[in-house]
């Protein structure tokens, strides 16, 4: 069963068996993953593209193979379509300061939606602080779903880009990303998706979404935490200034001036996270090899047990019904803080989220503080489920 391959779901919490609802936050690491960044430190030590012993060529081939898997699992044009970035509040910030930031003059708008993730907000805040221009917002309805009626008008001849969630980390709403892409472009304006949870669960396919840049986290698709890629157009990459200065992004350096490096070496200064990339290409190999098919029926079954029996529990109240959706759930319980039960069903052994999930106005939407968050993977089960359930159920009976 694929639920082995992740050592971490087999413990226990407070003398129960884990039962792990926090995926969104960050997802369990299959062992392949774990034994890719182990390989890398036991054998192929050495630092990467510089050194000409046989180390370092091991290194710069495992760590270039893991960019060509990535840009596989997304269907870029070429792996060097792929910056190796920290995640995707990395990604979202170097093309808002080497792309979008020069396009700007006073009044002009960047575009977003009710729905982003503070990675995705607070970066274009800075910019509009840094060049006078304004941020604006596509809204959201009850079901958590974008409300696009009026979306032609959002986008005027002061639009200069639009960044927006491909699936919401607290509602789990599946934006239409390529329809909004194709509306921006039809305007000339150019588009990012922040695809941090659509990749652990949906078919990511760049080319067919025709977004500018997407960006990718890597621990929440399997992979080492501070990894990630950011993908961008190579026109774009071409054009785009270094976002940092020094080593391996250069191909001369003199005291007059620097000449740099070619795409995507110009990206990269200094030493990278090499074996949280080694380790990210895994997690990408992981996912092929599973088929992502085979995640997204399973997750799907997953849902539809799970929001069945929350439904069930008196009093709670899920926010956020879209019809297309992938298996999170934020949700409250009459008469009891968030806080409260997931510190009453930690100990039972469940795991869940509770707060704003970093989406603190999609909270001011809802006027709610913040909520529960039960966020599942494809190696759940029904039967945690379940427990979940029962846990809440004896949360309840506590508070009565």
């Amino acid at each position: 069963m694929l639920r082995e391959a992740f050592p971490c779901l087999h413990q226990q919490v407070n003398g129960k068996p884990l039962v792990y609802f926090d995926n969104a936050a960050t997802a369990m690491r299959p062992q392949v993953v774990i034994d890719a960044v182990t390989d890398y430190y036991c054998h192929h030590n050495a630092n990467i593209h510089r050194g000409v012993h046989c180390l370092s060529g091991r290194a710069t081939d495992l760590y270039e193979q893991a960019r060509a898997s990535l840009a596989r699992l997304i269907n870029a044009p070429s792996p060097d379509n792929l910056i190796f970035v920290r995640g995707c509040t990395e990604g979202v910030n170097l093309v808002a300061q080497t792309f979008v930031r020069e396009r700007l003059q006073p009044g002009d708008e960047i575009l977003i939606s009710h729905l982003e993730h503070h990675s995705n907000i607070v970066p274009w805040q800075i910019v509009c602080q840094q060049t006078g221009a304004k941020l604006k917002v596509i809204p959201m309805n009850d079901q958590g779903e974008l409300v696009l009626d009026n979306f032609d008008t959002l986008m005027t001849e002061r639009t200069k880009f639009m960044s927006v969630v491909h699936v919401s980390n607290a509602l789990g709403t599946i934006n239409p990303v390529k329809e909004l892409v194709q509306k921006a472009h039809a305007k000339n304006i150019p588009v990012m998706i922040d695809g941090a949870q659509a990749t652990p669960h949906l078919k990511v396919d760049v080319q067919d979404i025709g977004c500018d840049f997407y960006t990718v986290s890597g621990h929440k698709m399997y992979g080492p935490t501070g990894s990630g890629v950011l993908y961008g157009k190579a026109e774009h990459l071409d054009a785009m200034p270094p976002y940092h200065g020094g080593g391996e992004m250069i191909s001369k350096v003199t005291f007059e001036e620097s000449i740099y490096n070619k795409v995507p070496a110009k990206f990269e200064a200094g030493t990278p996270n090499i074996a949280g990339g080694i380790g990210l290409g895994a997690a990408a190999e992981f996912i092929m090899d599973v088929g992502i098919n085979t995640i997204t029926e399973r997750e799907d079954v997953l849902k539809k047990y799970t929001e069945q029996a929350l439904q069930g529990i008196d009093g709670l109240r899920i926010l956020g019904q879209a019809q297309h959706k992938s298996p999170v759930f934020s949700f409250l319980i009459d008469g009891i803080h968030p806080h409260d039960i997931g510190t009453i069903i930690d100990h039972h052994g469940v795991a869940i989220r509770t707060g704003h999930h970093c989406t603190m106005p999609i909270f001011q939407f809802f006027d709610v503080p913040g909520s529960c968050r039960a966020s599942l993977a494809f190696y759940n089960t029904e039967q945690e489920v379940d427990i979940l359930v029962e846990s809440l159920n004896q949360a309840k009976a506590m508070f009565a």
